[in-house]
């Protein structure tokens, strides 16, 4: 390194001719000169990387915190496409409460108009219809070669000690004598429908009491003396022909659960419903649920606690459903699976067969119910009933309007979404990049 030289002694002098310049010698500068400073290209490298580090870690932290905001944004989308769907559930759950209510008073309505409104006269045995159990009893003993008209014949002569024989012990009942109808045309209807062989069945709680009915020699032909043929021939009316017999123990039970609090019992039945998801016109309701059943006869009936309800008559009607007119039966035929009456005589069996054809009089029918009462106030009904439509035609406002919320909710969820699979896609290809490039 450059020195500078070195001052004289002192008290020392350099005697020069008077003629002559003194001499003093200037040190040389260092300051500013740059070719004479020492440079420490490490460190400088060091700072270059730092400041390198420092510029990537800030853009990763803008990364992050915008990817955070996005997802924040996603999140409420998601809060806000769930709170539209609850909504639209809890409002479709309404509707379909306030249908059922409808179609319940639909059929009140439809039962007031059916007692008030003239029948078709069918024949003359239709001004003999039986309207109480007596009267029943009556219709079943004309048949005075039926199974059902000697088990009747033998109630009617012992009374209650016919129960107790070993023959009938087992017996519920004739299937006319177990259940009950308000309206004289739906029972008509009804009958018909089941015709008269089943509405002469005779129904037995186990197959025991089914043997009971009828017993066989070694051969394999009947026994005429035991049974019901045997009783048969002691009254002097000798079993003609087949009879139906039901065996409440084997039959199909009613799979689903019950209408809450509701004292008779009825099946809780999904109504049917249009490929459109509206109720069809004119449904009044299902035939199973339209049977008036006696108290004793709704519960443990069968060896497995059942009633009739969900056994004899859920086996009889299964899902059959009543309608006010044939038309508008046959508007409902999409979402008709096991058959279909109307008011007016219309009839359909079970998908694509129909019964044509005049009206077949039965003249075994369902009573009508003791406590059976008209129409208190038929005009309050109709009342209840345009109240409850307009609650429907408000929900179904509202169901509109949230759909459109919910549409376009998942629309910006969606539009977010792609946003943020890009960014986070672009967040990448920076990210490989920067590392390329250290």
């Amino acid at each position: 390194m450059f020195q500078p030289p070195p001052p004289p002694p002192s008290g020392s002098a350099t005697t020069t001719n008077h003629n002559q310049h003194s001499v003093h010698p200037t040190p040389l500068s260092i300051q500013g000169s740059t070719a004479l400073v020492p440079v420490n290209s490490n460190a400088n490298n060091v700072n270059a990387q730092d400041s390198v580090q420092d510029e990537g870690f800030a853009q990763a932290q803008a990364i992050v915190q915008h990817s955070q905001k996005l997802q924040d944004e996603l999140h409420m989308l998601g809060m806000k496409i769930k709170q539209h769907e609850d909504n639209l559930n809890r409002m479709n759950t309404q509707r379909s409460k306030l249908d059922d209510l409808i179609l319940h008073l639909q059929a009140t309505i439809g039962k007031f108009e059916s007692s008030s409104t003239p029948k078709p006269k069918i024949s003359n045995a239709d001004n003999t219809h039986p309207t109480g159990d007596e009267d029943v009893n009556k219709q079943i003993m004309k048949h005075e070669k039926s199974a059902a008209g000697i088990f009747c014949q033998l109630k009617t002569r012992h009374g209650t000690q016919a129960s107790n024989l070993q023959l009938t012990k087992d017996v519920v009942g004739i299937v006319a004598t177990l259940g009950k109808v308000e309206d004289d045309n739906l029972s008509r209807l009804l009958s018909e429908y089941l015709g008269l062989e089943y509405m002469l069945a005779i129904v037995c709680r186990t197959y025991e009491g089914v043997e009971a009915l009828q017993v066989y020699d070694n051969d394999g032909s009947i026994n005429k003396c035991s049974g019901l043929h045997g009783l048969g021939a002691s009254i002097g009316r000798a079993l003609d022909g087949r009879f139906q017999v039901i065996c409440l123990e084997s039959l199909r039970l009613y799979p689903g659960k019950y209408v809450v609090d509701d004292p008779q019992r009825k099946l809780d039945i999904l109504n049917p419903r249009l490929p459109n998801g509206e109720s069809p016109a004119g449904f009044l309701g299902f035939a199973v649920n339209m049977i008036n059943v006696d108290s004793s006869n709704l519960f443990c009936v069968t060896p497995g606690g059942y009633g009739l309800r969900e056994t004899l008559f859920y086996n009889l009607f299964s899902r059959l459903q009543v309608y006010t007119t044939r038309a508008e039966m046959i508007q409902a035929l999409p979402c008709i699976s096991d058959g279909a009456l109307s008011l007016d005589g219309g009839i359909v069996r079970s998908c694509g067969v129909f019964s044509l054809g005049n009206r077949e009089d039965v003249n075994v029918r369902f009573p009508r119910p003791e406590t059976s009462k008209g129409p208190v106030n038929q005009n309050e009904t109709v009342r209840q009933m345009e109240d409850m439509k307009l609650q429907r035609e408000k929900i179904l406002e509202e169901l509109k309007r949230e759909r459109t919320l919910l549409d376009v909710a998942k629309f910006n969820f969606k539009k977010m979404k792609n946003e943020f699979v890009k960014y986070l896609a672009h967040s990448n290809s920076y990210a490989t990049l920067a590392q390329t490039t250290r």
